[in-house]
């Protein structure tokens, strides 16, 4: 049976704890630049006594959480009692390796389930998290004592980002489960109180979607207090948020006078049986800080239905500006601070002490509930080189896309057998057939956990794709949504961590469309979830779809983007090296996700004598054509424009001496070298970076014409590198419709562009 006192007394340690950890760093350590540090006291406060009822009575060891960003200090002082979490990392909380602002999957030393603090993304991702947990389960690839329940943890204002409601539309087809939303209904956010009216509409939202709605309004003294006055309840219950709020700032007189003015007469026998004091108390029992609602309404949901959890409370609850407006990132000063202690009879140095001012049964109790808790107490390792990569042949053919022959490798790879292939995860928003994901489909099959037949196959209506649906397929469709999208490759690409089985997720979309989802796909690479994302079509080669359909800056969103390598091959045989390096970064201590840029261009393919390339290809590089002794000039190009590259290398070569022909495959691989080149002589290293030793094959005059299909910026800091003059080609302004030779005529990607920006260069 829950101890409820003790639940309770430790409540109060663990935000004391959160407050101690917020108010120390801002007005007890030392400051080295004068700078608030900040913190969430208010926050920590309404979202302890959840945190407490989760993680001391009703998780279990495989469930898994996203802590809401702002009381990341609770979970800290958790850790901090589980013995995970030590005292230094908390004295340094949001210093230079400390305790992180937001809980952190890879800066904090605690086990941090999912990164929170992109608003609303944290939430989401539990959902996808669910949806792979039933993708390994339906396959018998995750045994059931590494099966649990993901809960979400959110601020109410978070219900204002649009990325929630994708994911629950998309968690409603798919027939989501194992899964708790805990809504932290404080009413209060950064800037504001929360409308009234939306409120009054979550719930319906969610039940539309097959979600469980539990409201937990009023704690267990304030229901029975009301139980004999009905008229005081209707008025409580239609009580405005910003009046609430308030009120609760003001304390008992200020709830005494509300009533009488309000009520009257029908107040009285209600405000006779309390005084001041004890109507401060009775109006902040709300149900998220009743120990008693909590326990029981977790219990009660003891089922694999998707449950959204609405309980009440006081944001800032215990401490001085409880229910202000403003107590967003406001801080106990030091007098308050000391109130706040004495109050709690913890003697001044001893706030360290996890237990201090607690004695005799409560003392034992409390540790009683620490010593008996389920959940994980330590970060577990990760845990990689679990596979092999098999050989991907090139598939063959005189000409190819680098789009067709994606979906060649993939189907080949789903033929082969190879236990490799068992562990690919492939999604798409709707666009799996024009991204050249439906061969491999119609092999692997699509996953439902119940099952969608396909009346088209079972009417004999001819199709070129078999659609249904059954628990062991491969291919999760989604809708169009690319939050969605990255959330679920972010889920699938930690799987590893989560499910102890690493997984190979595929995730494809129009190359144009990486900007929809860009902060999801951000969230994801925050992580370090891998995964291989594949965006095609690319470009303006697009041609005939126009402008919305034709990518510009993908190349350097990418070369910003930490833990996300890009590849833009030219050739099938670049594809596939790089198809195989994208598996095995999934699977390496130091990988990342991968990035491919394809298009849907039928270009001649190059010939090779050997494998030389194959090195510098995966380093970011390679001379197509090499340049003779201290050339004076050299074209740069990438991807799918490489044959008007190679053309004007022919008409050009005969009248520029030693003429070099530079194929970029990842632009930010080679600025990535460059930098931590420079870094590293900075610190005494004098190796060169891949890209300086490329150029380095140049005269130190020499001239370079950069092209690709995209802005022209993602080649022409290469001019940067060891100070070569540069004429960069590529777009700068929105495409339109066309075929391939007006269109690269008009934005200056062909031939004739190349050969004039080249004697621009070379003779003025």
């Amino acid at each position: 049976m829950t101890d409820l006192a003790a639940l309770a007394t430790l409540e109060e340690r663990l935000r004391f704890l959160a407050s101690w950890v917020i108010h120390h760093a801002n007005h007890v350590r030392d400051s080295a630049d004068g700078l608030k540090v900040g913190g969430h006291q208010a926050s920590s406060a309404s979202m302890s006594a959840i945190l407490t009822a989760l993680y001391f009575d009703a998780l279990g060891p495989n469930d898994r959480v996203a802590v809401k960003p702002h009381a990341g200090p609770v979970l800290h002082a958790i850790h901090y009692l589980l013995g995970g979490q030590d005292r230094g990392t908390l004295e340094n909380f949001r210093g230079f390796k400390g305790a992180q602002s937001y809980p952190s999957r890879t800066k904090d030393r605690i086990p941090v389930d999912f990164s929170t603090g992109s608003v609303g993304l944290g939430v989401a991702i539990t959902l996808f998290a669910s949806l792979v947990q039933d993708w390994l389960s339906a396959r018998d690839a995750l045994p059931a004592d590494r099966r649990g329940r993901f809960v979400a943890l959110m601020g109410d204002a978070e219900l204002d980002e649009g990325n929630i409601y994708e994911a629950i539309i998309e968690g409603h087809k798919h027939d989501v489960r194992n899964l708790w939303w805990i809504v932290d209904y404080n009413r209060q956010s950064l800037d504001a109180t929360s409308a009234d009216r939306m409120f009054e509409r979550f719930d319906d939202i969610f039940r539309t979607c097959g979600w469980r709605v539990v409201e937990l309004r009023h704690g267990k003294r304030l229901a029975a207090a009301l139980g004999p006055a009905p008229k005081v309840k209707e008025w409580l219950e239609a009580l405005p948020n910003a009046d609430h709020s308030a009120l609760l700032y003001q304390g008992g007189a200020a709830w005494r006078a509300r009533l009488e003015q309000d009520l009257g007469k029908a107040a009285a026998p209600f405000l006779k049986a309390h005084d001041d004091a004890a109507l401060a108390a009775l109006f902040s029992d709300l149900g998220g800080h009743c120990m008693a609602s909590l326990t029981e309404a977790f219990a009660a949901a003891n089922d694999d239905v998707p449950t959204m959890f609405i309980a009440w409370t006081v944001k800032g609850y215990g401490l001085p500006f409880a229910g202000h407006k403003d107590n967003h990132a406001g801080l106990m000063n030091p007098t308050q601070f000391a109130a706040y202690r004495d109050g709690l009879g913890i003697a001044e140095g001893q706030e360290w002490e996890p237990l201090a001012g607690l004695g005799g049964n409560a003392r034992a109790n409390v540790q009683a509930l620490v010593d008996q808790t389920r959940v994980r107490r330590y970060k577990e390792p990760r845990n990689f080189t679990s596979w092999q990569v098999p050989a991907l042949p090139t598939p063959t053919g005189d000409e190819q896309s680098t789009q067709a022959a994606f979906g060649r490798i993939l189907l080949d790879l789903a033929k082969s057998g190879d236990g490799l292939a068992d562990r690919i995860l492939t999604t798409s928003p709707d666009v799996t057939v024009s991204t050249n994901l439906g061969a491999f489909v119609n092999n692997r099959g699509l996953f439902h956990r119940r099952g969608i037949r396909d009346v088209f196959a079972e009417a004999k209506i001819p199709s070129a794709q078999k659609w249904a649906a059954r628990q062991a397929g491969q291919h999760v469709e989604l809708g169009i949504a690319e939050s969605n999208l990255f959330l679920m490759l972010a889920a699938a690409g930690l799987s590893g961590d989560l499910f102890g089985h690493r997984l190979i997720p595929i995730g494809t979309l129009y190359d144009p469309f990486i900007a929809r989802g860009l902060d999801s796909l951000n969230y994801g690479c925050y992580q370090d979830a891998r995964f291989l994302l594949v965006a095609t079509p690319s470009g303006l080669t697009l041609g005939p779809e126009g402008g919305a359909h034709q990518s510009i800056n993908p190349p350097l969103i990418a070369l910003g983007q930490p833990g996300l390598r890009h590849y833009e091959p030219a050739f099938a045989d670049e594809l596939a090296l790089f198809m195989h390096e994208a598996f095995r970064l999934i699977d390496a201590p130091d990988g990342e996700s991968t990035y491919l840029r394809l298009s849907t261009r039928s270009i001649a393919q190059e010939p090779r004598t050997s494998d030389a390339w194959q090195a510098d290809a995966l380093a970011g590089s390679y001379w197509l054509r090499e340049p003779g002794a201290n050339a004076e000039a050299a074209i740069v190009a990438m991807g799918a424009i490489m044959p008007e590259a190679l053309a004007a290398y022919e008409e050009l070569a005969a009248d520029v001496p030693g003429l070099g022909l530079l194929s970029v495959t990842s632009p930010n691989l080679l600025h990535r070298g460059w930098s931590g080149a420079q870094a590293g002589r900075w610190h005494g290293h004098g190796q060169p970076s891949h890209v300086e030793t490329l150029l380095g094959k140049l005269a130190p005059t020499a001239r370079l014409v950069t092209l690709c299909d995209a802005a022209p910026a993602s080649l022409s800091w290469l001019g940067a590198v060891l100070g070569h003059r540069v004429a960069p080609l590529g777009v700068d302004r929105f495409g339109q419709t066309g075929n391939l030779p007006d269109l690269y005529g008009e934005y200056r990607l062909d031939g004739d562009a190349i050969t004039e920006a080249m004697a621009g260069l070379l003779i003025g």
